[in-house]
């Protein structure tokens, strides 16, 4: 209390040593000198005034107290993870059905029947649509009929040449008359062959009335409905589509250099290599499958080659037209350190780690990454499995500072 009062006196008397040193006003008129008076008395009120509200704020200055340090952030830690890892390719692809059926019309007539179910399994052999069968049964009777003249006029035309050859040997007929009759044997041989290619004709026609999938398969929806005329031809009625399910192939477009890469891996080429597959809503490459099929050439415009696998698809998850990412084994497994992708900080274009040391000190740490391995990320340089890296709490820290460890153990992700 006394240190304040000394203080206050000591603030209150500052602006009274000025007074001591003026000068008295003799020289100046005395018509002025009441002003001049006045006006001086009103600067030392102001100057005490400021004074004493400096005082005041070095009071209350003095008296605010002092907020103790903060603690050192808590961070987490953990040695990076050491083991075994294999590098894959990723390409994107597009998935293919191996066969794939539009089914037409082969002979024309109005449409009796549809005998399928839009989107169901159809197997090889099984009716999907009838065509009106009754005009081709007519052509066909109509064959049948012609076939059974041409018959008749052959055993005639074989009569006739058996008594014709008969009189030759007693010389009762001349040569002519029997070389006559011997042709007209032949023509209606050849007449009967040309009416049994008709009856075949029109008994396929008939067959092609009924229209049966060509494969196993699922099959698409009618594209015209029963009643409606169907043409055979150049213009022949598309009917519906069958695309087989199981399996299927996915194609990738592969760029130069992998290609080469799998070729110098494998002296027996790229076809059997191991490929993997994933749809759009799964998290792991569950399909396996294998190359069978590598494009003779390159395409120019794109530098790319393309790479046909075989997948099994039972449950028919694959459906083609879909797109997948296909992954090929980039090479041979090797052991690897490994850093999840949050403990791994970006400083411009470079990469670095925070590095606690023994003294709970903070380190920068550059590093050089290589390959991504699920959401972990392989550490070519710059850490050892000895460090301790921070993985979490990484926008409280600057180098230098001390921090307060957590440590954790890393796992695959």
């Amino acid at each position: 209390m006394r240190t304040r009062m000394l203080l206050t006196t000591r603030c209150f008397f500052l602006p009274l040593a000025p007074i001591r040193t003026l000068k008295p006003l003799a020289n100046v008129p005395r018509k002025y000198r009441r002003g001049e008076k006045l006006a001086l008395h009103w600067l030392l009120l102001l100057l005490l005034l400021s004074f004493v509200n400096g005082c005041k704020k070095a009071e209350n200055s003095a008296a605010i107290p002092v907020p103790p340090p903060s603690p050192p952030p808590s961070v987490k830690i953990a040695q990076p993870l050491v083991q075994d890892v294999t590098e894959w390719d990723e390409f994107t692809g597009h998935i293919e059905a191996i066969n794939t059926v539009q089914i037409k019309a082969r002979v024309s007539g109005y449409l009796e029947k549809v005998n399928f179910t839009a989107g169901k399994k159809v197997k090889k052999g099984e009716l999907l649509f009838q065509i009106d069968p009754k005009p081709l049964q007519v052509q066909l009777d109509l064959a049948n009929a012609e076939l059974e003249q041409a018959k008749t006029k052959q055993a005639l035309a074989k009569n006739d040449f058996i008594r014709a050859k008969n009189l030759l040997n007693v010389n009762a007929i001349a040569v002519e008359e029997f070389d006559m009759r011997n042709k007209g044997l032949r023509e209606a041989m050849a007449a009967i062959q040309a009416a049994e290619a008709n009856v075949a004709a029109n008994k396929l026609n008939l067959d092609y009335t009924q229209i049966r999938a060509p494969i196993d398969g699922r099959v698409g929806r009618e594209m015209i409905t029963a009643g409606n005329l169907v043409n055979s031809g150049g213009d022949a009625t598309l009917l519906t589509t069958i695309v087989s399910i199981d399996p299927v192939y996915v194609y990738v477009d592969a760029d130069e250099r992998s290609v080469l890469k799998y070729k110098r891996q494998n002296a027996q080429g790229i076809v059997g290599k191991p490929v993997e597959l994933t749809v759009a809503d799964e998290t792991g490459f569950k399909h396996k499958g294998s190359i069978d099929y590598l494009a003779p050439q390159a395409n120019a415009a794109t530098g790319t080659i393309s790479l046909r696998g075989v997948f099994s698809n039972t449950d028919e998850l694959l459906s083609p037209g879909f797109f997948a990412r296909v992954r090929l084994r980039a090479g041979a497994p090797y052991k690897a350190t490994l850093l999840p992708d949050r403990a791994i900080a970006t400083d411009q274009a470079q990469r670095f780690v925070w590095v606690v040391k023994a003294d709970n000190q903070v380190e920068y740490r550059k590093v050089e990454l290589g390959a991504t391995i699920g959401k972990m990320r392989v550490i070519t340089a710059g850490v050892t499995a000895e460090d301790a890296i921070i993985t979490d709490g990484l926008q409280k820290i600057k180098p230098g500072i001390t921090v307060q460890p957590e440590k954790i153990t890393l796992v695959q992700e």
